[in-house]
């Protein structure tokens, strides 16, 4: 359901080492707002809620809320160094118009919430 490619999947487990607790896991997710309607959610966390769905991805666990994943099937997250840094990308199949800062989206039957003009 959602692919991590290698370089990420090696990024993500940096940071989760240096949060030393064995515990926590990456939790993805979709919520209403940014400039296109949805924006993504992508963090650490340690508690499961009513509904989560477990994956595997790349040697990771990953958990998704019931919500969210109608959004996220064949979603890529990838991580792209360049001469600024280097930063997590995201690569949404469902999505049928993303915002320029690549955070936010709209797919083609659900348009979520857009936020006010400069909130991307």
């Amino acid at each position: 359901m959602i692919t991590i490619s290698e370089l990420a999947s090696e990024k993500i487990k940096e940071m989760l080492e240096q949060e030393a607790s064995p515990d926590l896991f990456l939790r993805v997710g979709v919520k209403e707002g940014g400039c296109s309607g949805f924006s993504y959610g992508m963090g650490f966390d340690d508690e499961l809620n009513e509904g989560d769905q477990a994956l595997e991805a790349q040697g990771l666990k990953v958990i998704v809320d019931n919500d969210s994943i109608k959004y996220l099937r064949g979603l890529v997250i990838d991580y792209k160094e360049s001469a600024m840094g280097g930063g997590f990308t995201i690569e949404n199949p469902n999505a049928s118009a993303t915002c320029g800062c690549g955070s936010s989206f709209r797919t083609a039957t659900d348009a979520g919430k857009p936020a006010e003009a400069g909130e991307c």
